[in-house]
């Protein structure tokens, strides 16, 4: 593959206020290097580097809003108080003294353990039923109260990502935490109306998300929402199996303010709805964006010759061609693509391709995990 070959990702785009150099973006991914939920020089300098070897996009690890059992770690970053606001404030300094353009992910971790930690919040988790997927009981249900309190912590961390200079704020409504919990019938068994058996229905909790966050930003910052078909809890979920309820779920959620749906598959390559003919077999961000018109980010085991579970397995993920990314984004299939474990472990990820130095790309191994490269 020779430099022109990959000239579809190094494409500016704009949107709203936003203005990226390419369209390649770092995909969040959780840290814990944040002791007490503080970001410090050592996290500043790891976005700083991908800052500098040319990423277009840097989005930050999941960070928490400010609620009681937002975190199910104690050393996953806050977006809340002063000395964590203050780290947060150093790293898009320093990200943009490096050319780069960031945003937080805000995040609330709803009744999911992490697999990383025994430790708890000390206090009761929090989830739409109680529950973490179908018969399995965990924490209390969220009453309207916490709901709501819930909805305007969302909007003080969006506010205060606006206010530090951040370009955009995206909200993680994926994976199986909060937001995808009441998306989903099996965690989400609730009777009022943040409940419901339809997914337009589970949706409103959500919808009321980033409506909040709009609020709190104005019309002119971007806001992203990012979402997946599976869980940690089941990868065979499937929240939408036919366009037409992919589209009842995604439409709204654009009406409620989202500029860009950030669409994460296991693997990015594989068609969003193999059993329809035609449509050049789109993922699920080119799903999304022919149903609702946004623009739409695709993740999922990019540069990379396996996927995420056999690579933290134990498995090294070895380079692979990125050629097939190339022609979806010739295509315009997608706006943009995340690039996730391939940039954890090689900062330069992104100047290498750009300079058609493939043959230096590094393997992902999940000894990676275990520093800020």
């Amino acid at each position: 593959m020779n430099k022109l070959s990959v000239a579809p990702l190094f494409q500016p785009f704009k949107l709203k206020s936003l203005t990226l150099k390419n369209r390649i973006v770092m995909a969040p991914m959780t840290r814990s290097f944040a002791p007490e939920g503080v970001p410090g020089e050592n996290v500043a300098a790891y976005y700083r580097r991908r800052a500098e070897n040319n990423v277009g996009l840097i989005l930050s690890e999941g960070t928490v809003i400010d609620r009681p059992a937002s975190s199910n770690d104690p050393n996953i970053p806050l977006f809340h108080g002063t000395a964590a606001l203050n780290g947060w404030k150093q790293v898009i300094d320093d990200v943009h003294a490096a050319g780069g353009k960031m945003g937080p992910q805000i995040w609330h971790v709803g009744s999911l353990k992490s697999p990383m930690t025994a430790w708890e919040p000390g206090v009761p988790v929090e989830s739409p039923s109680g529950l973490v997927g179908p018969g399995d009981s965990r924490g209390k249900a969220m009453s309207d109260e916490d709901i709501a309190d819930t909805i305007a912590a969302y909007g003080r961390a969006a506010a205060d990502a606006k206010r530090l200079g951040f370009d955009v704020a995206e909200i993680h409504g994926a994976h199986g935490y909060l937001i995808d919990q009441f998306f989903w019938a099996g965690s989400n068994q609730r009777t009022d109306r943040y409940g419901g058996s339809t997914i337009e229905e589970r949706s409103r909790f959500a919808s009321e998300v980033v409506k909040a966050v709009r609020a709190a930003v104005g019309e002119d910052f971007p806001i992203i929402l990012r979402l997946s078909q599976w869980k940690q809890q089941d990868y065979s979920v499937r929240l939408a199996d036919t366009p037409e309820r992919m589209g009842a779920w995604l439409t709204p959620l654009v009406e409620a303010g989202v500029d860009i749906l950030h669409c994460s598959q296991r693997r990015f390559w594989e068609p969003e709805f193999p059993e329809i003919d035609g449509d050049a077999g789109l993922n699920f961000a080119g799903w999304a964006k022919k149903l609702t018109g946004a623009a739409t980010i695709s993740v999922g085991s990019v540069g990379l010759g396996s996927d995420l579970t056999a690579s933290f397995s134990g498995e090294t993920a070895a380079p692979a061609s990125l050629d097939a990314l190339v022609q979806r984004m010739e295509r315009e299939e997608f706006d943009l693509i995340a690039v996730g474990r391939a940039l954890l472990g090689d900062p330069r990820w992104v100047a290498k391709v750009l300079g058609g130095a493939h043959d230096e790309l590094n393997s992902f191994s999940a000894a990676a995990l275990a520093e800020l490269v």
